[in-house]
């Protein structure tokens, strides 16, 4: 996930493409511009490299380790587990596929995967913090497989859960597939945020706004940034080939978040819960298909 610093594109605005065209009459609804162009166009204005085919079946390799693993956390994860157990785990189910886990030294993260826990939005260390029934753990995974990545996460229930923990899960798992649903071609990154953030306050949640969406495939974190709350028809045009995570953080109470001394672990300010649900999209001629797909 990314720090929110998100590009617009409003309907009024000049086309990306270049023409002399305002956007919602050009490029809105559909893209006039051949396949190559658009490549180019986005590659310059946005930094947003688009997936070829051979790209799309390396980033959905690396994918299917992540959802397989993130099946076999949900088997394993109990009361009495350490967020560490969680986080060796995943670091050996992940070596053993060939594959590289992302965040393990990633600007100085000292751990395989992130877990994060009740109050914690993301970002959470794996250490010795022994899960109890009634908890809620999130768990981020992102593989390597021969230069591509691949990043998912799931919020998990921990034994015998209660009424709040089971209706944050269940809203921050229907924001995503909520979000998902906006990815098609003429849509744009603010319909994913809008009708996310319209269904998550609709619940009586908050939706975080420091951290985002991102694209990913090449790199661990790539343009565009997918925030999670947005205004419907703005921010750049979804085109096919375009491969980027929604992972929306919801929150039971307010949306206001503390980072905590080690610089890394994001919790809620009021101390409510906090749950997330994220998978690797890729727009398609049609409308989208999951490279993590697991059932939602």
């Amino acid at each position: 996930m990314m720090k929110n610093r998100t590009p617009k594109v409003g309907r009024n605005a000049p086309c990306p493409c270049g023409s002399t065209l305002k956007y919602k009459k050009c490029c809105l609804n559909k893209a006039k511009l051949d396949p190559a162009k658009l490549k180019s166009v986005y590659a310059k204005k946005y930094q947003i490299r688009l997936k070829q085919p051979d790209d799309i079946e390396g980033i959905k390799t690396a994918g299917m380790i992540a959802v397989d693993l993130l099946y076999v956390l949900e088997s394993e994860i109990k009361p009495g587990i350490t967020t560490n157990d969680i986080n060796t785990l995943a670091h050996e189910f992940i070596v053993k596929k060939g594959a590289v886990p992302a965040p393990l030294n990633y600007k100085g993260f000292p751990k395989s995967v992130c877990t994060s826990v009740n109050e914690t939005i993301c970002h959470g260390i794996p250490g010795k913090l022994q899960l109890q029934s009634g908890d809620i753990v999130n768990v981020d995974v992102t593989p390597i497989l021969n230069g591509y990545y691949a990043d998912a996460n799931k919020t998990f229930l921990v034994g015998e859960t209660g009424p709040k923990a089971q209706k944050i899960v269940r809203v921050a798992q229907k924001s995503l597939k909520t979000g998902m649903s906006m990815v098609k071609p003429g849509n744009t990154v603010g319909d994913i945020g809008w009708a996310i953030q319209r269904y998550a306050e609709g619940e009586g949640c908050s939706v975080v706004r420091e951290f985002v969406g991102h694209g990913v495939g090449f790199d661990f974190h790539e343009p565009p940034q997918v925030p999670h709350f947005g205004t419907k028809g703005e921010g750049i045009s979804l085109i096919p080939g375009m491969v980027f995570t929604i992972e929306p953080m919801i929150n039971l109470g307010k949306k206001d978040l503390v980072i905590l001394e080690d610089k890394w672990t994001a919790v809620t300010e009021d101390g409510s819960l906090s749950a997330q649900f994220e998978q690797t999209v890729l727009v398609t001629e049609n409308g989208f298909e999951s490279l993590t797909p697991y059932d939602l």
